[in-house]
């Protein structure tokens, strides 16, 4: 982060001063008070179960000195050299003080959205762009009105371009953040079931995902996955904005003609302005064909060379647990246990379908899906039955996949449920073979790692 004085960080947070020197400087901004230090600003967040305030002094004791906290509060310091701002709502006067943060960089800012693979999709544009652009992009799951935010602040006077991924689950998440980031160029993935609980439906998740075109003019550019039922439906609109789409379908801007995936990579035809290019990107899942179309049009628009663009792709690396592959001497675990949608399930075992050893899926609950859940339970067990020899379910809701795959034809005894990872760990000596391929994966909840490191041990 670039310093601001408190006098910038006063006019960021439309906050007022009532103890301090304006012209002293912080060159951090914390929210976690075991971080803060001298030279930091400590922000007070009131969080779901804990609250910010409660842990300031703790902060100062750390040696910092700069606090920001809601003027509701009457906490009281007996401390002269500090400097304390007061806002209205500190979570607002964090995204506020991002915003005003990130306007003293004239770099392109792209966002990203969608239901499934949208931090994959954020990962394979930053693979693409970075052969060119010294870019930033959101770790982990720093996607919401509290990480979109703090990753803001790690932009620095070298970095020429950022990548924010943009999560929600409810609408007008997408919009705050679009209004913090004010991206020149949008990217949704998808629209799938993910969030359909708080939704209602799909139609009410694209309504929240095109929230990232809020501040949108003739200079933005959209990019969109053109095979999506949902999202080709915008491309017949009369918008303010460019859009640019990607898919299979030959009306897109960009199409994918053939492809060959083994077990650690892959390689597609694409093409491109007229003409045919091949990709290689070292991941598997024909998803990732998809994102890698999308990273190729983010390229394009930032003016950068193919052949660069193509370059990145090859460095591609994905975040943890997302189809990270581990291969042991008698067994090969597939680690997608951060997340998952029946899309996104669906894509992961058509990955696993692709083995030609004894295949084993381990699924688990997929949350906020409201009163779809059943369905799309259903949905995964339909599939698991194409793609898995055995089937392992843990939680509640996943005895549907169970159940389903049983009624579609896989065996009952090549069937098991657990109501909790604890139990299935210790039956897994038992149904797990020697040289099977284990596929993980279940909703961020589930914390199914415990099932990959048992399996690594």
């Amino acid at each position: 982060m670039e310093s601001l004085s408190i006098k910038e960080l006063v006019a960021g947070s439309n906050g007022n001063l009532v103890q301090g020197n304006e012209l002293e400087k912080i060159n951090n901004i914390v929210i976690d008070s075991r971080k803060a230090k001298e030279g930091d600003v400590f922000i007070a967040i009131i969080g779901e179960s804990l609250d910010g305030h409660k842990f300031m002094k703790s902060a100062l004791e750390n040696g910092c000195k700069t606090f920001i906290k809601n003027k509701s509060n009457g906490i009281k310091f007996e401390s002269s050299d500090i400097n304390l701002i007061e806002v209205e709502d500190t979570t607002k006067a964090l995204g506020d003080i991002a915003k005003f943060y990130k306007e003293k960089f004239n770099i392109p800012y792209i966002g990203v959205t969608g239901s499934v693979g949208k931090t994959t999709t954020k990962d394979m544009i930053y693979s693409a762009i970075s052969t060119k652009f010294n870019t930033l992009k959101n770790e982990g799951n720093f996607n919401n009105h509290i990480g979109v935010p703090l990753t803001l602040f790690n932009l620095n006077c070298n970095h020429e371009c950022a990548i924010i991924e943009m999560g929600m689950s409810h609408f007008n998440e997408i919009e705050y953040l679009a209004n913090i980031v004010n991206p020149k160029i949008g990217v949704i993935s998808n629209i799938g079931l993910s969030h359909i609980e708080n939704l209602g439906s799909q139609e009410g998740i694209l309504k929240a995902k095109l929230e990232i075109t809020s501040n949108f003019d003739k200079s933005n550019t959209l990019i969109v996955n053109g095979d999506d039922e949902y999202l080709k439906t915008i491309c017949k609109d009369e918008l303010n904005y460019e859009i640019k789409t990607f898919g299979f379908d030959k009306t897109n801007d960009i199409y994918c003609t053939e492809y060959c995936i083994n077990e650690e990579e892959l390689s597609f035809k694409c093409i491109i302005d007229n003409k045919e290019e091949e990709i290689f990107i070292p991941t598997v899942g024909k998803h990732n064909i998809y994102n890698a179309m999308a990273s190729i049009l983010v390229g394009l628009s930032l003016d950068m060379n193919l052949e660069d663009i193509k370059s990145g792709l090859r460095n591609f690396k994905a975040s943890k647990m997302r189809l990270d592959i581990i291969k042991k001497d008698n067994l090969t675990i597939i680690n997608d246990a951060y997340n998952a949608s029946p899309d996104s399930m669906k894509a992961a075992l058509d990955i696993l379908g692709r083995y030609e050893k004894r295949k084993v899926a381990i699924l688990g609950d997929m949350f906020e899906m409201g009163q779809h859940s059943e369905y799309g339970h259903r949905l995964v067990g339909e599939y698991a039955n194409k793609n898995a020899d055995v089937l392992i379910t843990i939680g509640q809701d996943s005895k549907y996949i169970s159940d389903e795959a049983i009624k579609i034809g896989l065996e009952p005894n090549c069937v098991h449920h657990f109501y909790n990872k604890e139990d299935a760990i210790e039956k897994l000596n038992d149904i797990i073979s020697k040289d099977d391929i284990v596929l993980v994966k279940a909703s961020r909840g589930m914390q199914l790692e415990n099932i990959v490191q048992y399996l690594n041990r």
